[in-house]
């Protein structure tokens, strides 16, 4: 199978800001993976490198391969907190081969390899030697920053040629599908992380197959008779991680990871037009924990006098971890107690300083879940 990546040189003067425009083409025009040569070699330089590849894996949609010198076990450590997804390591790695074994059964995930087990070719031409490609082995197919390749037409390309190509592949035909009157099928988009409801669309055949071609929420505009990627005028692209059918066969369901917001209005929602609200309670641990993070953090921007929050605001940062090692240690006490329930009203009291925390140090619920996700 084929693999097509873009490449970007990493050195000492770099930050992950430099990046931003690679990384965005990466995302929306049908690249594989982003790889990342590593060009630093001092401690120091590479803290900077580690540091930046956080910001990186968290922009990139995408795969993230990174190849790298590796001198020191710790090396490997982070990159794995860096979330990257494989680990090259190059003829400069100075680790003992009984050190990379140990890292690889650690980081199995990260599938540690050796440059030299990849079978790669880089093109930086328009002009492509098909007879240099060999189907019956894997490639990495490499491109510069400055290519200026159409990915789409070129995995079209090498799929006309009889090449096997990374693409993905709907387990559902357009003709199982029970369409319209209009030959269309409506889809509901929610947030793939918080189920967040987004906004409905529909899709043509043609919409639904250029979704599994490009990667990017593909629909069919009735208004304007035309098909329409989200996010190309506005760009806040939705780009799809998942999509289910319903049991009647004439709905979808597409979870997707939204950049920006879905709404023409600016709203993170198109569903925000009450017709009919109850006193029931919010039951959802995810909106719960959002909701209070979003109530103490406007108690921190806009001080209320007598408030228990704004209490520990203002006795500062020594405060709020002192109360959140209390409660941490009631939980404690709490579950050694031959009544568990009490555990229960110990860990929302945990759980609430903690959130004083997070907003204090800058850090959201959906951060937290996003690195557990990633575990």
């Amino acid at each position: 199978m084929i693999f097509a990546g873009k490449a970007i040189v990493f050195n000492n003067n770099n930050k992950y800001s430099d990046f931003k425009d690679e990384i965005k083409s990466v995302n929306r025009e049908g690249f594989d993976f982003l790889y990342v040569k590593n060009e630093s070699f001092t401690d120091g330089d590479k803290e900077n490198f580690f540091h930046n590849m956080i910001e990186i894996a968290s922009l990139c949609e995408k795969k993230v391969f990174v190849e790298f010198p590796l001198t020191h076990f710790e090396d490997m450590k982070k990159l794995y907190y860096a979330n990257v997804d494989k680990i090259i390591f190059t003829d400069k790695t100075t680790l003992d081969a009984s050190v990379i074994e140990d890292g690889r059964k650690r980081f199995k995930e990260k599938l540690l390899v050796s440059f030299d087990d990849f079978k790669s070719k880089e093109i930086t031409g328009e002009e492509i030697d098909f007879s240099s490609l060999n189907n019956d082995n894997d490639f990495y197919l490499l491109f510069d920053s400055k290519n200026a390749l159409n990915i789409i037409a070129l995995k079209n390309s090498l799929s006309d040629k009889g090449f096997e190509i990374n693409t993905l592949k709907p387990r559902i035909n357009w003709s199982e599908l029970k369409k319209n009157n209009d030959g269309l099928i409506p889809v509901i988009v929610v947030d793939y992380k918080t189920d967040k409801i987004l906004m409905l669309a529909y899709m043509n055949e043609e919409a639904y197959l250029n979704t599994f071609k490009t990667g990017l929420m593909t629909y069919y505009s009735r208004s304007r008779n035309e098909q329409w990627i989200k996010g190309e005028t506005s760009g806040h692209y939705q780009f799809v991680k998942y999509i289910k059918a319903d049991c009647d066969m004439d709905t979808l369901l597409a979870g997707v990871s939204q950049i920006g917001v879905p709404c023409h209005t600016g709203k993170d929602t198109c569903f925000f037009n009450d017709v009919l609200t109850s006193d029931s309670k919010e039951k959802n641990p995810s909106k719960i924990l959002d909701d209070l993070y979003k109530v103490i953090e406007d108690r921190k921007a806009n001080p209320k006098e007598g408030s228990y929050t704004n209490y520990l605001f203002d006795k500062g940062l020594d405060k709020i971890l002192k109360k959140v090692g209390e409660e941490a240690v009631e939980i404690v006490i709490a579950s050694k107690n031959e009544e568990p329930k009490e555990i229960k009203y110990e860990i929302a009291d945990f759980l609430y300083h903690l959130s004083v925390l997070m907003v204090e140090k800058g850090v959201t619920w959906e951060e937290v879940a996003d690195e557990l996700s990633k575990r």
